[in-house]
């Protein structure tokens, strides 16, 4: 008698509580957005259709946003604002190749300068460029002290600390800073002499004076023309780049 006392009173509470969160939900037919937050998914949200309420799930991977907010459908990336603060997803991610959900940015399993772009399960592979680091905890590229476990690039390897010639360009180089580069430029009407590694009055063996007028970059330089990015920058790929 006590045991089905119990689960009387055990059903009363599912009911109640059940009850409880349907009353805290905000109707969006009497909203002129038509459209509301889930009170306890950050995935989902209700939108009215036809004058009644209906429950929709953001793709997977993403979080309600706002009504034309986000990346798609009023849902956005979750790490970009505090959408999930005292709710849960109520959906679990489906993963592919390269992608922990169908929708996201995902860092390289091999590389500290490449990444992945997932959108609706297809995998796009991106590169950080200008001496950036793709840092998984912002989900951006970013300068290397802020990015724990990466390898130091090879182009630093001679010193960490120094400078190394950009191909055949007289006025940029780059710094090594710790063991990663960063792309730099000499003050004008100086040049970087490549044996003494650092900006000088010209002419050197290598450069004349420059004009007054930057020379336009030349061809075989121009997939070495990467712009020295500011925190949190996503560049994209250049295109028909070998791998390094």
């Amino acid at each position: 008698m006590k045991g089905d006392i119990s689960a009387v009173v055990i059903l009363l509470l599912c009911i109640g509580i059940t009850l409880g969160q349907k009353q805290t939900q905000e109707d969006p037919c009497k909203l002129k957005s038509r459209v509301v937050a889930d009170e306890n998914y950050c995935d989902r949200y209700w939108e009215c259709v036809n004058g009644q309420p209906e429950l929709y799930d953001c793709p997977n991977g993403l979080v309600f946003a706002g009504k034309n907010r986000g990346v798609t459908e009023g849902c956005d990336y979750p790490w970009r604002s505090n959408y999930c603060e005292g709710k849960q997803q109520s959906n679990p991610p489906i993963g592919v190749d390269h992608c922990g959900w169908l929708y996201g940015i995902f860092g390289h399993e091999t590389s500290c300068t490449r990444y992945w772009t997932c959108w609706n399960g297809t995998a796009t592979e991106q590169l950080c460029i200008g001496g950036l680091l793709y840092n998984e905890a912002t989900h951006a590229c970013d300068w290397p002290e802020n990015v724990a476990g990466c390898q130091k690039h090879p182009l630093c390897n001679d010193d960490a600390n120094g400078n190394v010639a950009l191909g055949k360009s007289c006025n940029r180089y780059w710094q090594c800073q710790g063991g990663y580069p960063r792309l730099q430029r000499c003050p004008a009407m100086l040049v970087f002499d490549r044996r003494s590694l650092r900006c000088v009055v010209p002419p050197t063996e290598d450069c004349d004076v420059p004009t007054t007028i930057p020379p336009q970059i030349l061809e075989e330089e121009a997939d070495e023309n990467i712009p020295n990015l500011p925190p949190g920058a996503i560049p994209l790929p250049h295109k028909n780049k070998p791998r390094n």
